[in-house]
């Protein structure tokens, strides 16, 4: 194994570990979730992604409705 076959397994295991602690800490208080716990958009009320709350923990929104508010405050 190289330098860069390591430096990608260390970086899946980060990428892993993000996931892992988005997925199952607490809500921020302006965070929603549903009955199975998932974090809802605020808007559509549709699971965040965890993908997206690994990146961006204290999102409210989706993806999708994060787009449609930029676009609608640019006017």
């Amino acid at each position: 194994m190289d330098d860069a076959d390591r430096a990608k397994d260390y970086e899946m295991k980060d990428r892993q570990a993000a996931l892992n602690a988005a997925l199952n800490r607490d809500p921020l208080p302006e965070q929603r979730r549903n009955d199975s716990g998932d974090i809802i958009c605020i808007d559509c009320e549709q699971r965040i992604e965890p993908e997206r709350l690994a990146v961006r923990p204290q999102a409210v929104r989706c993806v999708t409705c994060k787009q449609h508010w930029e676009n609608a405050q640019r006017g």
